[in-house]
Formats: structure tokens, C-alpha cells, sequence
């Protein structure tokens, strides 16, 4: 792996801890992810048919190429749970866990008999990160929810598209992706909060309240004014010029948000008019008088290619980006630079590309060790290593469809 080459594992901070993930799809598995790609031994517990992730999103020569980067860095224990020895398997891995990270409904867990009331008994250090759609407790609590549901329920998406037409959708499991961070930073507090008591706790992530959280400005309006905000299209509400505007060849995004930077993007414009537009003297009557000041910026920008937009701006020290496709992206040599593209192994494709790793660490980077493995890769070894179990005890729960192995 191009990272692992010049960064050794152990640098990870988070070398030593042992995360066991129950989950499915992406806010769970993608906060697993995030403590593997910082050193966490994360062994992912999922069904004989393994998470249905791996049936996402596109696939070269067989393999989910989705599947194999949200579960990279961790070892799969394919396990049946819907048995009473799965269920012992498992118990016994949560004795030595640090963290337990699950995303099924509430409830789920209880039912099979691993609640947190249940597993501080026996592991009162077990940090145990719960994801869901509205949260374990509340009257919508038994609800299912997925990061769009979310989205829509936290009022995000009445927010998304442009205002005359219905809602749309960033074509991204944007909400879930947050929510995992928030559930990366949560197991990280309970962490630091045990280095100094020796308990765990538990870590309530809820999919609509990481939505919500970006509702933050608006909270406040809604109470003090009244105000109800609605869709704005690519524009910033009452911040001008922070639009999507039009080029020859596409579209650029320009953000001049305070009067030093909206200087700079007049003179560059060679708009000296601009700067005696009374309209436009503060940033509050430039976010009054939007649409007049976005039209003649429009008027400018259409005149060159986003290119040569993008080239004048930032000589001017104006934040502006083309509008980039993956194509562009991987044509980049700032991602390349800040190893935002890097190449994993893989034992069927040879390599491939994966995102990096964010944040960047200066003592203690991460690394991806490896790119996701198959459904019950190291069920063999997890039962032999971890938990002493013999070859003869793993074959015959193979044989009886408790665990699962890759062939």
C-alpha cells in the first residue's frame, strides 16, 4: 500500500484498542472505518451473507468497490447470531473490547441479549457507540431511518435544490457520513473520559440530530423572527457574492464573503463601479441586494472558461473552485500531494484506488492497512487467536452454520 510504506501501523493513536462492529450500510461501518484507519483492531461482525454494503454502489471483476474501502483495515467474522453460540462467540469477544460499535434498530441488541445495561456487568470499561435514525430513546425512537429519511426529517433536505422546484439530494450518503464522525468523536470523549475514571458509557448517535446539527443558525431565527428558510439554489442566504456562476465551459464557485475579499474580487473584475455601488458597500447590503450583485458577477465570469476564472481569482486571493468531476479530481495535483488518492493493494484488482485518510495527524498518522476483506476472511483466525477456540470447534461451527468462511 502506497500510505503503509512510509507509515508504520503502530503509529496509529489508536494501536492497542479492539473495536467490535455490528453494523450495516454506511454511518456504522464508515465510523468503523475512521478508528481503522488510526491503528484500532476493528473485527467486523456481520451475517453469513455478509453486510448488504457489499451489494452497493459499482463492482469490477466481482468486488464491490464500495465494500472494499468502507471495510478497510478491518478483519470479518462472518457469525450467525440468530444461535445461541454465536451469541457465546460474541459475548466472549465483548470481554476484551474497548468499543462496541452497533447501528441495528433499538431494541435489536436487548433482544439478543446484548444491551448496555447487560455489558457494563461484565465490561464496565466497554465504551458501546449506538447509531440509529432517531435516536434509543423518544416517541420515534423504534423507527427505522436511514440517513435520507433523516435528512428530511431534520428539515435538511426542505433546504436542498433550487426554490422552484421540489426537493433534491446531494447524491451522497452525506448524513451518514457526518453522523459517523460524530460517533468517531463521541467513542473518542469516552475514551479520554475512561483513561481517568476506568468506565464506559454509552454513545447515543442519532442520524437526524447530526442532520440538524447544521441546522444550527436557524434555530435561533426560527424562535426570535419567525424565519422559515427555504430553498436557496447554489446560493449562500444573505451572503453576496457566494454563488454557482456560469463560464464558457461550465460553472465556477466564487465566495467574496467579507469587504477585504470582495474588494479583491472587484478589482480583479476591473469593476471600480462596483466599489462605489452603495449597494453593495457591507456585507449586510450586499446579502440584501444578492441577486443584482450575482448578475453582474455572472456577466463577468461568463466571458472566460472556468479555467481562466479560476486563474484570476486566485492570483487575486479570492476563494474560487471550478466545479470538478471525479475526472478532474484525479487530475489534480493537490489531491495526489495530500494523499487524497491512494493506491491499496488488493488481491483480485492488484491495486486500487481509496480516499485518504482526514484528519491529517503530525506525530500519529493513520494508514490503511489493507483493503476490505471478504465476508469471514478471519473467522478462522479470530476464533483460533483471539478467543482459543481449536480447528475442530471452528470447523464443526462452520459445518453448522454458525460461522462463516471465506473458501
Amino acid at each position: 500500500m502506497k500510505d503503509s510504506s512510509t507509515i508504520a501501523p503502530s503509529t496509529g493513536p489508536l494501536v492497542g484498542v479492539r473495536v467490535v462492529e455490528i453494523c450495516n450500510t454506511f454511518a456504522g461501518p464508515a465510523c468503523g472505518r475512521l478508528l481503522a484507519d488510526f491503528g484500532a483492531d476493528v473485527i467486523k461482525i456481520e451475517p453469513l451473507e455478509g453486510d448488504p454494503v457489499r451489494q452497493m454502489s459499482q463492482f469490477a471483476d466481482g468486488v464491490s468497490l464500495q465494500g472494499a474501502s468502507i471495510q478497510r483495515g478491518k478483519r470479518s467474522l462472518a457469525l450467525n447470531l440468530k444461535t445461541a453460540e454465536g451469541k457465546q462467540v460474541l459475548a466472549e469477544l465483548l470481554l476484551k473490547a474497548d468499543v462496541l460499535v452497533e447501528n441495528n434498530r433499538p431494541g435489536v441488541m436487548e433482544r439478543l441479549g446484548f444491551g448496555y445495561e447487560t455489558l457494563k456487568k461484565t465490561n464496565p470499561g466497554l465504551v458501546m457507540v449506538r447509531i440509529s435514525g432517531y435516536g434509543q430513546d423518544g416517541p420515534y425512537s423504534a423507527r427505522p431511518g436511514y440517513g435520507a429519511i433523516c435528512d428530511a426529517f431534520a428539515g435538511v433536505r426542505e433546504l436542498t435544490g433550487d426554490p422552484d422546484r421540489p426537493p433534491s439530494r446531494v447524491a451522497l450518503a452525506t448524513t451518514d457520513y457526518l453522523t459517523a464522525v460524530y460517533s468517531a468523536f463521541g467513542t473518542m470523549l469516552a475514551l479520554f473520559n475512561r483513561q481517568r475514571t476506568g468506565q464506559g458509557q454509552m454513545v447515543d448517535a442519532a442520524l437526524y440530530e447530526a442532520a440538524f446539527s447544521m441546522m444550527e443558525g436557524y434555530v435561533p431565527a426560527f424562535e426570535k423572527l419567525g424565519y422559515v428558510p427555504m430553498r436557496q439554489g447554489p446560493n449562500l442566504p444573505n451572503v453576496a457574492p457566494n454563488s454557482l456562476y456560469p463560464t464558457r465551459d461550465g460553472y465556477v464557485l466564487i465566495a467574496a464573503n467579507n469587504d477585504a475579499t470582495f474588494e479583491r474580487l472587484a478589482q480583479a473584475m476591473d469593476g471600480v463601479a462596483l466599489l462605489a455601488d452603495k449597494r453593495f458597500s457591507s456585507v449586510r447590503l450586499r446579502g440584501e441586494n444578492a441577486q443584482a450583485l450575482d448578475t453582474l458577477v455572472s456577466e463577468w465570469t461568463v466571458q472566460y472558461t472556468g479555467a481562466e476564472v479560476e486563474a484570476l481569482l486566485v492570483k487575486a486571493a479570492v476563494p474560487v473552485s471550478r466545479v470538478f468531476t471525479m475526472a478532474d479530481v484525479f487530475d489534480d495535483p493537490h489531491f495526489s500531494a495530500r494523499q487524497m488518492l491512494l493506491d491499496v493493494d488488493h488481491p483480485v484488482l492488484g491495486t486500487m484506488k481509496q480516499a485518504g485518510i482526514v484528519p491529517k495527524l503530525s506525530a500519529t498518522p493513520g494508514s490503511v492497512r489493507h483493503s476490505g476483506h471478504e465476508i469471514g476472511a478471519d473467522s478462522a483466525q479470530i476464533l483460533a487467536q483471539e478467543l482459543g477456540y481449536s480447528a475442530d470447534q471452528i470447523n464443526s461451527f462452520v459445518s453448522r452454520g454458525i460461522v462463516g468462511m471465506q473458501p
